[in-house]
């Protein structure tokens, strides 16, 4: 079994740019955010972004985004380098960012084939609430995952 690195999780900002384009291209090679939106969720003041990093190094990276009026909050992106992934991080960042947010219910989508994703949610207690047909790049439908807190 490999050792979790000590890592801790800590507020993002637009000095971490680069390091979160890495994650992305790394996590989604087709779904990567372009660069203007990396930057939009980095600097907009009333979104969630948490990091993990070991060291200087950003190893992971969940955004969410509370929608006060709708009582729901959304996950926007949940990555965690391919070498560490297994190790509970994405656990961590995913409750981090359910309790920064404040929301009774949380939602998410997700790739249908995305199977390992899916055991992540469904073991922490999402749910499948729906489907967005052809919603990811080359036509992959997403399953809207919900969690009521």
């Amino acid at each position: 079994m490999t050792q979790t690195p000590s890592y801790q999780l800590l507020p993002s900002g637009l000095s971490d740019l680069n390091q979160l384009r890495a994650i992305e291209k790394a996590c989604f090679p087709l779904d990567a955010w372009p660069l203007l939106e990396l930057i939009g969720v980095l600097i907009m003041p009333n979104l969630v972004k948490i990091k993990a990093v070991v060291g200087e190094k950003m190893i992971g990276f969940v955004g969410g985004d509370a929608h006060r009026f709708e009582n729901v909050g959304w996950i926007t992106t949940l990555g965690v380098l391919p070498q560490y992934e297994r190790l509970g991080i994405a656990s961590a960042l995913l409750d981090q960012c359910e309790q920064k947010m404040q929301m009774p219910v949380v939602k998410l989508t997700v790739r249908r084939s995305n199977l390992s994703a899916q055991t992540l949610y469904f073991g922490r207690g999402y749910q499948q609430i729906d489907i967005w047909k052809a919603y990811y790049e080359g036509g992959e439908d997403g399953l809207i995952l919900q969690k009521k807190l």
